[in-house]
């Protein structure tokens, strides 16, 4: 348990400064991305080495199937739907919590980002882009304390 302790507050200190830093600006930088996916499969390398092969396909997945998302929303509406530093936190949420809960990790921030930017639609202006990285860090909070009862909850099979 201790020698976990570490790697949670790598994880936790990353996602708040990739949180607050998306409300500022706008942005999900590589220097705190990067660090934040090797982090996951590092801790899974010491901590979880039976869970690493499920850590590196989630960075796998994470990455090319929402820059899959990325460009095709591009490529058909001619504008970013989703920022590619969302991709690069999706895939190191992958890292972190593994293949299996990248589905659960998108559905949460994505329910969570619609139903805060319908709220907000009588105030903020439709052309005002609204950052994914706080619900994806949400997201990612909630998977990691409670993953797989949620995981299961979404997905009963």
């Amino acid at each position: 348990m201790y020698i976990d302790l570490p790697f949670l507050l790598i994880y936790v200190s990353l996602s708040g400064l990739l949180l607050v830093h998306d409300l500022r600006t706008g942005l999900l930088p590589d220097k705190f991305t990067c660090p934040l996916l090797w982090g996951g499969l590092i801790y899974h390398q010491c901590c979880r080495p039976a869970q690493l092969s499920d850590a590196l396909w989630g960075a796998v997945a994470g990455y090319w199937v929402f820059a899959l998302f990325y460009w095709g929303y591009r490529l058909i509406c001619r504008q970013e739907g989703l920022g590619f530093g969302d991709v690069k936190f999706l895939a190191a949420l992958g890292a972190w919590m593994g293949w299996k809960m990248l589905v659960p990790i998108a559905l949460i921030a994505s329910v969570v980002g619609l139903v805060f930017a319908l709220a907000m639609r009588g105030w903020a202006k439709r052309d005002v882009p609204l950052p994914f990285g706080p619900y994806l860090c949400a997201a990612g909070f909630i998977a990691l304390l409670w993953g797989e009862p949620v995981r299961a909850l979404l997905f009963p099979l």
